[in-house]
């Protein structure tokens, strides 16, 4: 057993509301503390490890595989654990924020596993933050279930609901209203102690277990220290040492270079790797976007079928299936709307989507619309058939290097004026709803959410700073979508909008995230000094 000195108290630093004190027992915040004190400068020290590599691609050192760890993708024996319970059929997985709303048809989606996001798809307001733990722990105590013929809730009784997933905040982020020895709790562990403490060792108990997605890592040491915080956590908890299983989003371009190291780090704990392209993305401009050669088109502009995004998507899966892991395909945004060819179009352009992926090899896929599930499922039964997945098809005849993982040059284009616009808009619109306490908004028939944001105001701060686009321009643009924006958003804070948006897409060095940035004037508008609201 580790042996931790008794942790100083974690505090609450907001008031309390409705049903808070469910999640914020004693004994809650005593594990989030143990967690804290146990890994809270460790994650420090790793967030100053991505600024010093940042700077370093940023001063031209190339990137390419480890060759420190080269032994371990030499090594062609070790494997990640066996499918857990309720994770060896993941053909169709619906994501969305765990609020009760979408938990309500999640659950009822028919999909195999529901990705509770408190990531990209919840804007992190305290309510937020607990009113998603209410969720979960009310679904797996059976208080939330597919709604019944008649209205109402109710737990589904012979039908299989899908396996719950919790997605954390990522690494980069604080808990600003909790605090443990002076600091903000991290936000991952927060997120994860929370869920943990209350629902690990009751969806042991249900036959599944408790199931992570881990966002924006950026290297194996990320990984190593997801799963000390795995080991620790059981261990406290006297659950079962590799009862936890993670899947890990590859969403940063530091990442895809490190896929099969981050599978050997969590290996007892490992689940597979799922493909956050619209993420990917926003780390490509983001670390790469001071170079000419990694100039992108709009994002209309850049399919999946793009050269270094096939590579990169190909080496996912011939990266899991080598070592018995899970490739999981990316998110399809689309939501059908009334109009009858906008709706085909979507469905059409989903299932075109999904055949790809299944045809490349991958084991499920995702999508943030309940009516897109049988889409999802129709394309990968097409290749599954009975079978839960396709681990056996390990794509020996991928070869992915550096170069093709970085060929962004064969589709550097100037985005068109219809392009700059519509990521103008896009920006804003997702700004504005994360500000008003909204992690997604729907725009043109598609879900957004944090991660196209960060696409959107980084390929805007690329072109200004290439001059592909001048800044009169990007400012008129400006002017005019929050005019329309206020037309169709009268509740939208209008200045504090256009405020992060010049602070984060027009200043002369790119912000890593928007997220801390907004997070920060959030606090400020809730207490009108800068300070959490405080109980």
């Amino acid at each position: 057993m580790t042996t931790l000195a008794p942790p100083r108290p974690v505090r609450v630093l907001a008031a309390p509301g409705p049903r808070h004190e469910e999640i914020l027992t004693p004994g809650a915040l005593d594990f989030v503390g143990r967690l804290a004190a146990a890994f809270a400068e460790r994650r420090r020290d790793l967030l100053k490890e991505r600024r010093r590599q940042a700077m370093r691609l940023a001063s031209g050192s190339p990137l390419g595989f480890p060759m420190v760890t080269a032994a371990v993708r030499a090594d062609p024996f070790w494997r990640v654990a066996p499918p857990a319970p309720g994770l060896a059929d993941r053909r169709v997985e619906i994501t969305g924020p765990p609020d009760r709303r979408t938990a309500v048809e999640a659950l009822a989606s028919g999909a195999q596993v529901w990705t509770a996001d408190f990531e990209d798809a919840t804007a992190p307001l305290w309510d937020n933050v607990v009113g998603g733990q209410l969720t979960l722990l009310d679904t797996v105590e059976g208080r939330i279930g597919p709604p019944a013929p008649g209205g109402g809730e109710h737990r589904a009784g012979g039908g299989r609901i899908p396996t719950v997933m919790v997605r954390p905040r990522g690494w980069h982020l604080d808990e600003a209203h909790l605090e443990h020895d002076g600091a903000p709790v991290p936000a991952a562990l927060a997120d994860f102690g929370l869920y943990f403490f209350h629902c690990a060792r009751r969806r042991t108990e249900d036959g599944s277990g408790p199931y992570f997605s881990l966002p924006k890592l950026e290297n194996r040491y990320e990984a190593r220290l997801w799963n000390d915080v795995f080991l620790l956590a059981q261990e406290l908890l006297g659950i079962p040492r590799g009862t936890v299983r993670a899947t890990v989003l590859i969403e940063t371009v530091t990442a895809a270079f490190e896929m099969e190291e981050i599978l050997h780090e969590l290996r007892e704990h490992g689940a597979g790797l799922t493909a956050g392209r619209r993420d990917y993305l926003f780390s490509l401009v983001r670390t790469f976007g001071h170079r000419t050669d990694f100039l992108l088109p709009e994002r209309a502009g850049v399919p999946m079928t793009a050269p270094f995004l096939r590579a990169y998507t190909e080496l996912l899966v011939r990266t899991c299936h080598r070592r018995g892991a899970h490739a999981v395909g990316g998110r399809a945004a689309q939501v059908p709307g009334a109009d009858a060819a906008a709706r085909e179009a979507a469905v059409a352009a989903v299932r075109l989507d999904k055949e790809r992926e299944a045809e490349d090899g991958f084991d499920g896929s995702q999508v943030a619309c309940a009516e897109l599930v049988p889409v999802c499922r129709e394309a990968f039964d097409g290749v599954l058939g009975e079978r839960p997945h396709q681990l056996d098809r390990t794509r020996e005849d991928v070869e992915a290097g550096a170069a093709e993982l970085l060929s962004v040059r064969r589709i550097s284009a100037p985005p068109t004026p219809e392009g700059v616009r519509t990521g103008v808009a896009v920006a804003l619109r997702c700004f504005a709803a994360w500000l008003g306490g909204r992690g997604t908004v729907v725009v043109d028939g598609l879900l957004e959410d944090t991660a196209t944001a960060e696409v959107a105001r980084t390929q805007i701060w690329q072109w200004l700073r290439h001059r592909v686009v001048d800044r009169e321009t990007v400012l008129r643009m400006l002017d005019d979508e929050l005019a329309a924006l206020g037309a169709a958003y009268p509740w939208a804070p209008l200045e504090e909008v256009r405020a992060l948006f010049e602070r984060t897409a027009l200043a002369g060095e790119l912000p890593l995230f928007f997220t801390p940035d907004a997070y920060a004037r959030h606090l400020v508008r809730r207490t009108g000094a800068g300070g959490c609201e405080r109980g």
